[in-house]
């Protein structure tokens, strides 16, 4: 995690582990049939942390209109702070889309869940629910890229957000 805290997963390998750790060339072998077990295990856990982001930001608001929002800045910040761990959570050839590893298949249902019942409590149907996830992926994802301020994308996912919920 402190290597891809540095640096894209797609240049990370079993041997920069291993040197990174003190310990011999083979020795992530151990833990790691090979690279892409690597990767999915970085992904996991950086999903992982993406999950407990956004719970917190939901738990932490104080009405679920403000809930619905804040959970959409914290995936978005999520993104901007730990960019690739972002990416390597998204990465078709990691977690393949529709065949989530026996980690990954509960973190990606927690974060929908997340994501959803925070609409539905706001106001929105559950159809939304899948706008809502795009709206701050997108966001998420063209902020970290530098496309635009994490100021910016914070306000236009806020108001965006409070656009689409019930007045």
């Amino acid at each position: 995690m402190q290597l891809l805290a540095e640096k894209p997963a797609g240049e990370i390998s079993l041997r920069e582990v291993a040197r990174a750790a003190d310990v011999s060339h083979n020795a992530p072998y151990h833990h790691f049939s090979d690279r892409r077990g690597l990767l999915k295990v970085l992904a996991e856990r950086s999903m992982g942390d993406l999950v407990v982001a956004v719970r917190a930001a939901i738990e932490g608001a104080s009405d679920p209109a403000s809930a619905a929002i804040e959970g959409g800045a914290a995936y978005i910040r999520y993104a901007v702070e730990h960019p690739n761990g972002f990416d390597v959570v998204y990465d078709p050839t990691v977690c393949i889309p529709g065949e989530p590893s026996e980690t990954m298949a509960p973190l990606i249902a927690e974060l929908e869940e997340l994501l959803g019942t925070a609409s539905v409590a706001a106001g929105l149907d559950e159809h939304s629910v899948t706008g809502v996830w795009g709206l701050v992926h997108g966001l998420a994802t063209l902020c970290a890229a530098g496309h635009f301020s994490l100021d910016d994308a914070l306000a236009a996912s806020a108001d965006a957000l409070a656009r689409m919920l019930p007045r």
